[in-house]
Parts: C-alpha cells; sequence; structure tokens
C-alpha cells in the first residue's frame, strides 16, 4: 500500500487509518514535553550528528471535548476557534490535521491547553504542544496511532512553524530518552544513570535565521576553519553520547565546556550566554554550553545532584538569568518501562478521564 503524502509538508501518513468522519462523543487528553539540544546546533545543519535531551520536567497537556461552539483557551489566547491569532497557526494545523486523519469532526469542541514549556526558548514549544495535541484528538476519537503516523501529524505543525523542520524536534518531544539525530534519521540514546541538568533563562531572544545565516556566510569564506569546528562538534556528540551511557557525569559535563568554546568561536555565543556559563563555572558545575541556534535563549547547566540544581538556578539568576528550570534524565530501563506501560493509554481515551 502506498502512503498518502501531504504535498504541503512532505508527512506521509498510512491510508488505512482514514475513517469516515464522527461527531465528538467523548474527551480525550494528549500530553508531552519539551526538549534541548545537549551537542550538535549548527553543525546538524551539514550532516553532523546532534544530541537532544527531553524535557521532561517541562510538560504541555491539551484536553478536547465536545462544546456548543469551537472554542480554544491558551496562555496566548482564549477565544473562538475560528478566530486564534496566527501564532497558534501550527497547534490548530496539527488539530486540524489529526481530525481528518482520525475522522473526528472538531468543528464543536473545546480545546484547552496548559504548558509549562517555555515559548521562543528553543526549547520545543510548538511541537510539544502539536504532539499533546495530536496525542489529545486521536485519544478522543478511540484511535490509537501508529509511531510514524504521530510523528508526521506533529510534522505537518512543525513545518507550519519553522518553515522546513529537520525533525529533530518531533521525534524527541515524544521521547523519553536522549536523541541523537543525523540526516534525519533518529536513533534512541542510552542512560545509563540519572542526569540532573539546569536551564538558565538568558532573558534575550536569539535568532535562528541569524544564527545559521551567519555561520553559513562563515563557512563560505572560511570553510577550513569552520569546517573544523564541525567536526570537533561532532566528536563531542559521540562524546557526550558515551558519556551518558556510561554514567560518566564528569566526562559529558567536559564535553559540554569544550562545546560551548567551539559554538563560541563560530561567532554564535553572545554576552549574556557567556555570563552563565562563567557564573556556571563559578558554581561548580559539571558542565554548561548555550543549546539552540544561539545569539540568546538558554544555556544547558549539568549539575552535581538535586540540591545542586536547585542552588545553580539561584546562583544563575544573580547573574543576569532572567528564570531557570530543573529537569532530569532518567535510565534508560525505567523510560521504557515507562513507554510501555500498557496502563497509560486507559489514561487518555474517554471523558470521565477531562
Amino acid at each position: 500500500m502506498q502512503p498518502k503524502v501531504n504535498p504541503a509538508s512532505g508527512a506521509q501518513l498510512s491510508l488505512d487509518a482514514r475513517r469516515p468522519l464522527q461527531d465528538l462523543r467523548h474527551g480525550g487528553l494528549g500530553s508531552s514535553h519539551g526538549k534541548s539540544i545537549l551537542m550538535g546546533e549548527h553543525s546538524v545543519v551539514y550532516g553532523a550528528p546532534a544530541v537532544a535531551l527531553p524535557l521532561l520536567d517541562l510538560q504541555t497537556a491539551v484536553s478536547v471535548r465536545a462544546s456548543d461552539t469551537a472554542t480554544i483557551t491558551s496562555d496566548l489566547y482564549t477565544g473562538p476557534l475560528a478566530k486564534a491569532p496566527k501564532e497558534l497557526r501550527p497547534v490548530i494545523t496539527a488539530l486540524r490535521a489529526t481530525a481528518k486523519h482520525v475522522g473526528l469532526n472538531i468543528e464543536s469542541c473545546e480545546i484547552v491547553i496548559s504548558s509549562t514549556v517555555p515559548l521562543e526558548r528553543g526549547l520545543g514549544s510548538s511541537a510539544a504542544v502539536s504532539a499533546a495535541m495530536v496525542a489529545a484528538v486521536s485519544n478522543a476519537a478511540g484511535v490509537k496511532l501508529n509511531p510514524d503516523d504521530e510523528f508526521n501529524l506533529v510534522q505537518i505543525a512543525e513545518n507550519v512553524a519553522h518553515g522546513t523542520s529537520s525533525g529533530l524536534d518531533a521525534h524527541t518531544v515524544r521521547s523519553l530518552t536522549p536523541v541523537r539525530f543525523q540526516g534525519g534519521k533518529p536513533t534512541d540514546v542510552h542512560v545509563a544513570t540519572p542526569f540532573t541538568f539546569v536551564i538558565a533563562d538568558s532573558g534575550t531572544s536569539g535568532s535562528t535565521s541569524a544564527a545559521v545565516n551567519g555561520v553559513r556566510m562563515l563557512r563560505e569564506q572560511s570553510p577550513r576553519f569552520v569546517n573544523g569546528i564541525i567536526d570537533n562538534l561532532a566528536n563531542l556528540a559521540e562524546n557526550a553520547i558515551a558519556a551518558l551511557g556510561e554514567g560518566d557525569s564528569k566526562g559529558l559535563g567536559e564535553s559540554m565546556y569544550q562545546g560551548q568554546e567551539q559554538l563560541a568561536r563560530l561567532g554564535v555565543s553572545a554576552p549574556a550566554l557567556d555570563a552563565l556559563v562563567e557564573g556556571a563555572i563559578k558554581h561548580s558545575a559539571l558542565g554548561a554550553k548555550l543549546t539552540g541556534s544561539g545569539l540568546g535563549g538558554c544555556v544547558l547547566i549539568l549539575a552535581k545532584d538535586h540540591d545542586h540544581a536547585n542552588a545553580l538556578i539561584e546562583e544563575m539568576q544573580g547573574v543576569g538569568a532572567t528564570r531557570g528550570w530543573k529537569t532530569s534524565l532518567v535510565p534508560s530501563h525505567l523510560a521504557s518501562d515507562f513507554q510501555h506501560d500498557s496502563g497509560l493509554d486507559g489514561l487518555f481515551n474517554n471523558e470521565e478521564n477531562v
């Protein structure tokens, strides 16, 4: 059977999941989480591997239930679905694409979005909300999507949000373990022991297009210099993967500091980011580096433990952070048990749980 291709997004959806249109009778819930790039910013654009972390403590939830009129409630906007602002277009794209795919009429529905993933900070907010929306709508229809269709429906929304999306965010916000991403292909990364991180917000917004274009122009002018940095970042990504698999916090932290040095050489760091990294070093963080495109946004910091993470959040605010979050990676065997717990599916399948 040939897949159905959405020409606007390139996403492929299986044909056998198409169903006759039905009215929304039961509510559904969906959830997801943010993401942070551990290693491989910018170098991934040129074929090198990147490693992204699921931010399990930054959560997004979406509920869908029947209503007299189609409405949406969120931090960005509350009101009729038809009058939602353009900032919600990717999320509404996920809503409508999923509803069409599972055969659900959502013209009379109430959508409620709750999220602790900050907007415009490179932490996967749009992908997280879209993934939660896909899950909520499919659960409301009583349809269990296969993983490929889940990804492709999120990717349709991500392409609306970002033009052309690599797929890194769409994979990571649906994973409980880190993801190695290269050439469009994701691979789960083994985590041997828990790791605790702090995300410190510099309070300044970066520009992905400006950062990516800046690196591209630098590469055109000095290809040997930039290609050398790309090779270094590729090696650091593999070192980080090995450290996660061995439970080597010290080795992971050293790779993070070296990654920050390479990104600074590319010109994508910024004074506000440098100040947070220097503050992390001063307060005994195991590692620290910018996360995302740079020129603003957030710094990812590796803490010794939960108590150290709490102290780091306070200390980072003293050197310029506007806010901070703590998050942890769980060992792969625990993530696998949680991911495959058959009891989870029933939590989101009917209105009684909404």
